[in-house]
């Protein structure tokens, strides 16, 4: 049974499976550091997927994409309006964001295609994979890459993109500063609300690429629900990594491994159910690694502001 799953072909299965929570992980990220935990990246994934195949059916898979971006971006445009113009809860938001993705996507299944379900599969919004050539016989790295779609390769570069913006560029410096303490942020000059609203709108950009990647890589169809909760993995990867990109890559790419693993050991004739469920077991323990370090750190900055504090 090791045997079966451990083998060259699952690496390339790993990253397939990391890519659309990497970029949902990374879009979450912008929120994230700006002060708002993003808990609606499964709904705007949900609408990222729908409208990347609705479009992508009909015309090709790029434009499927383009598509998938701008379906995310208005439900993103929803969220935003909602919890920074309207000042409603950031959570009640996000829930309300995962159920009107869940519902209106199934409504929209019904008037468009007369099937609750699912979307009939065409090959005509199947993204192409990328043929490496010789390049693809390399050992362990050629297998990885190799006959990837342009969303993996673009779910890496998205990382090392996250890190300069978010390091090395004005915007980030504001988003960082919004984010450690908006009252200072205010007094700086710095526009919170228009900083916020940027953020948002490219948490949606990159849940729209991740809903992409999740139907277009291969099925080529949509299925009610088919993110199966990748967004929360996305937001328990966030709240791991605290938003930084490289924490947030290596949690990713564990949840991945998680789910390849899963598909592997269903394959290979182990209970389904019990293969599935490993995914959700390693987020909840990412969860609470993650609560004991946050409230560590709380202590430590406690401590130390009490240290600093006139007697």
């Amino acid at each position: 049974m090791l045997a079966q799953v451990l083998t060259l072909a699952t690496l390339g299965v790993i990253l397939a499976k990391t890519a659309p929570i990497l970029l949902a992980a990374i879009g979450g990220g912008f929120t994230q550091v700006g002060g708002i935990l993003n808990i609606g990246l499964e709904g705007m994934m949900l609408a990222g997927a729908f409208t990347g195949i609705a479009v992508g059916g009909v015309t090709n898979p790029f434009v499927g994409v383009l598509a998938a971006v701008g379906g995310a971006v208005l439900l993103a445009l929803v969220y935003a309006v909602a919890a920074l113009v309207l000042k409603a809860d950031y959570t009640v938001v996000g829930i309300g964001i995962n159920l009107l993705a869940a519902g209106g996507t199934v409504l929209l299944l019904n008037v468009l295609y007369g099937n609750a379900g699912a979307t009939p599969g065409t090959v005509k919004s199947i993204l192409p994979k990328i043929d490496l050539g010789v390049v693809g016989d390399i050992p362990v790295l050629g297998r990885l890459l190799d006959h990837q779609t342009p969303l993996v390769w673009l779910a890496l570069l998205v990382v090392p993109a996250y890190w300069y913006l978010l390091y090395r560029t004005r915007f980030g410096v504001h988003l960082r500063a919004v984010g450690e303490d908006e009252s200072a942020a205010v007094a700086a000059g710095i526009r919170v609300g228009r900083v916020r609203f940027t953020a948002i709108l490219a948490s949606g950009a990159l849940c729209g690429l991740a809903g992409a990647q999740l139907a277009m890589s291969s099925v080529g169809s949509f299925n009610a629900g088919m993110t199966a909760n990748r967004g929360f993995i996305a937001v328990a990867a966030i709240i791991f990594a605290l938003g930084r990109p490289v924490p947030t890559l290596v949690a990713c790419l564990v949840f991945g491994a998680a789910d390849a693993v899963a598909d592997r050991l269903t394959l290979g004739g182990l209970n389904s159910s019990l293969a599935l469920l490993t995914p959700y077991v390693i987020t909840v323990v990412a969860l609470v690694v993650a609560a004991v370090r946050i409230r560590a750190a709380i202590r430590s900055r406690t401590r130390r502001a009490l240290q600093h504090a006139p007697s």
